[in-house]
């Protein structure tokens, strides 16, 4: 079993920043570990991924370039760095994580273990 821990959220004003933190307990090898999103009365949607062992890296088109995803394999954490928020960014973001191999890491429903979800609400 994994348990993910998000913490971090909290209501900022647009153009401002947040880093989120997400706690690992259990296996991490051969770990994907992703960020995902999910605002009211929408789908949960990808936000960015990386590789537990090598770093490895993408992002949702919707955020490259403003956040930044990254792992401490020392104190099994992993991080995302939100810059430049903007309203649309509000949403319940979740740590979530899998296994690698085949499937697509942007879909959800690929990811076994997820955290509570931390809110992030960016106002105008």
């Amino acid at each position: 079993q994994v348990q993910l821990v998000e913490s971090g959220g909290g209501l900022v004003q647009a153009g401002n920043s947040l880093r989120l933190s997400c706690a690992v307990r259990g296996r991490t090898f051969r770990s994907i570990m992703g960020w995902f999103r999910q605002a009211p009365g929408a789908d949960r949607e990808f936000v960015a991924v990386i590789t537990w062992s090598e770093g490895s890296t993408k992002y949702a088109d919707s955020v490259k370039g403003r956040f930044t995803i990254s792992r401490d394999t020392t104190n099994n954490m992993v991080y995302l760095q939100m810059d430049n928020l903007r309203p649309e960014d509000t949403a319940v973001y979740y740590c979530a994580s899998r296994i690698s191999g085949s499937g697509d890491y942007s879909i959800a429903r690929q990811y076994t273990y997820w955290g509570q979800g931390t809110q992030v609400t960016v106002s105008s």
